[in-house]
């Protein structure tokens, strides 16, 4: 629902350029964008002289959902959404022995290191955590600051949040919207409940707001321990910021690495060595890794996509179009004779 038409038409689009028909089954909660971005690409294609190649079926439940799940006829199964459903559309398509591209659930962490510049790296956590209201799939969840950086870097990330506006979304200055529907309301209170019950302090936001819609404030919650912090080893779709104090690179990678989900992940600081310990075999085991930048960007160009309870699927990047494709390999004989495997020699061919 937080990108109706964006996560369908990346792999609509390769898919097309690969031969293939599409059938588009979107979220319920945003039936009327995949109306209309259905309609345009068909008038498209048939204002080009094409057959129309987009459809679309729209369940509030479950049942044809299922079915198209479970149809040998649909080789590739795409899914995005959350890692309890995408586990359940992984058994059924491999039940039959199908393919499947999943997109799961995130639990994105941001590190910031001693030497990171604060300009961009609050402006990134920033964005990260608490644009789309904290919706994206690659929202900034968990904060990790190593000490030296933690009082500097939190005064700046205070004062930045004090001007964050909540409201609606098409007013100039609004930076973040409204939750989807009222349980996510709900988790988001839930989650703070919990969060301060295991000892975590308030540092901003946390509050439910009293008008028609379902906004609330943007939290930043200083934490204890990230390993008895239940909480925020949990994906809540809300803008809440789990922040952790740590005293080297390392406790944060660990951290980070911690958590069942694995899709993108951000490291802040100006040292090589840092950058190439978080980028190497024994750093983030997220899909996406990125440095000086936020963990919610729009970097199309690469593959997108995470591992472990994320799903391991890459959608856009240079091979993602081998995804969408029946792959086959062709042996061609233009000769009189026929080479035999290991050598073999046939004294007798019946003639």
């Amino acid at each position: 629902f937080n990108f109706p038409v964006a996560v369908w038409s990346w792999n609509a689009f390769l898919a097309a350029v690969c031969g293939d028909v599409c059938v588009w089954k979107p979220s319920p909660r945003t039936p009327l964008s995949a109306i209309a971005a259905t309609r345009i690409c068909n008038e498209a294609l048939r204002a080009g002289g094409f057959p129309e190649i987009f459809f679309l079926f729209q369940d509030a439940g479950t049942a044809l959902a299922t079915r198209l799940v479970n149809d040998r006829r649909i080789p590739l199964i795409s899914f995005t959404g959350s890692t309890e459903v995408g586990r359940q559309v992984a058994e059924r398509v491999a039940r039959r022995l199908g393919r499947s591209l999943l997109e799961l659930g995130g639990n994105n962490a941001a590190i910031v290191l001693d030497d990171a510049d604060l300009d961009i790296a609050v402006r990134a956590v920033l964005f990260g955590a608490f644009g789309t209201a904290g919706q994206r799939c690659t929202s900034t969840r968990r904060l990790f600051l190593t000490r030296g950086v933690s009082r500097p870097f939190l005064e700046r990330l205070l004062q930045a949040c004090a001007h964050w506006r909540v409201g609606d979304p098409r007013e100039p200055g609004v930076l973040c919207g409204p939750l989807i529907r009222p349980t996510a309301v709900d988790a988001y209170r839930r989650a703070l409940e919990r969060g301060i019950a295991l000892g975590g302090r308030v540092l901003h936001g946390g509050r439910a707001l009293e008008r028609p819609g379902f906004f609330v404030e943007p939290a930043v919650v200083l934490a204890p321990s990230h390993a008895r912090f239940e909480v925020a080893w949990e994906e809540t779709f809300a803008p809440i910021l789990w922040v952790f104090e740590v005293d080297s690179l390392e406790e944060a990678i660990a951290a980070n690495n911690a958590v069942s989900q694995g899709l993108s992940s951000a490291l802040f600081t100006t040292s090589l060595r840092a950058t190439w310990r978080f980028l190497g075999p024994d750093g983030s085991d997220c899909g996406l890794a990125n440095v000086n930048t936020s963990t919610s960007g729009a970097e199309i160009g690469g593959a997108f996509g995470g591992e472990k309870d994320t799903g391991g699927g890459r959608e856009a990047g240079s091979d993602a179009w081998k995804a969408y494709m029946r792959r086959q390999t062709v042996t061609l004989n233009h000769g009189t004779t026929l080479p035999l495997a290991q050598g073999i020699q046939l004294g007798w061919t019946g003639g």
